[in-house]
């Protein structure tokens, strides 16, 4: 998968090559960069997965003194699986400079984040799927490269804030029993991101290719004591995301 990413960007240098030789030069783009404010919208693909740290008794059966017949364990493995999903939103790029923009991108993402629970007795092995909807608010400093005709690559450096606005009866597992309960996330936390885009300019708007790392700063794992959610000390996020952005 590295491969054919590297693959890609290395295609997308010599696309942008290419076409700033054959390019009509002037004012492509629609004058986004010349522009104090740049309005646009964005798609992404994102490819997500939990870094996950366990209790050191992880691995011991769990067991409900109230509830004696209700066990599971002893675990083998706790592994976590890129699930994909997508998001839609808006781009509001402020030009700080020839070399430097401010861009804020308020998002709407749609995606599932999965653990999969893996038992010396194979019967009870777990996949538990954490759906998840959530409003993003990234924001991130934009260094470009020189343009050359119509093309540019650039830089993003950042970080965002995410509110999960998944419904309750989603992930409402009272009154369930403890094998059937539900991994939950905190509503809310903050991420820091790195990227790196190229700027390809058309007659009338400009198309941002861009690769994105993203990985939440603090703990999301909301505490509780049931099979899946007490081995686990922590669970962080960690987001591949490939983004169309046009302006």
């Amino acid at each position: 998968m590295k491969k054919r990413f590297q693959l890609f960007i290395l295609f997308l240098s010599l696309s942008g090559c290419t076409y700033a030789q054959v390019g009509q030069g002037g004012n492509w783009g629609g004058g986004a960069d010349e522009q104090i404010f740049s309005p646009g919208f964005v798609f992404q693909y994102i490819s997500s997965e939990y870094k996950i740290f366990k209790k050191a008794s992880w691995q011991d059966p769990y067991a409900n003194p109230d509830a004696p017949g209700d066990l599971a364990g002893p675990l083998k493995s706790i592994s976590s699986s890129s699930s994909p999903g997508f998001g839609l939103g808006f781009v509001s790029g402020f030009r700080l400079g020839d070399h430097t923009d401010l861009r804020i991108t308020p998002t709407l993402m749609f995606l599932d984040r999965n653990l999969k629970y893996e038992y010396e007795d194979p019967t009870k092995n777990k996949l538990q799927t954490v759906p998840t909807t959530t409003v993003e608010f990234p924001v991130g400093f934009k260094l470009k490269s020189d343009r050359r005709l119509n093309f540019r690559s650039y830089i993003l450096a950042g970080g965002k804030y995410s509110m999960d606005i998944i419904s309750k009866k989603k992930t409402d597992d009272s009154g369930k029993a403890l094998t059937e309960k539900l991994l939950k996330n905190k509503k809310s936390f903050f991420s820091y991101e790195v990227a790196i885009g190229f700027d390809f300019y058309f007659e009338w708007f400009k198309l941002s290719p861009e690769f994105k790392l993203s990985n939440s700063i603090g703990n999301v794992l909301k505490k509780e004591d049931h099979p899946y959610a007490r081995p686990l000390e922590k669970l962080y996020t960690r987001n591949f995301q490939f983004s169309l952005y046009f302006e």
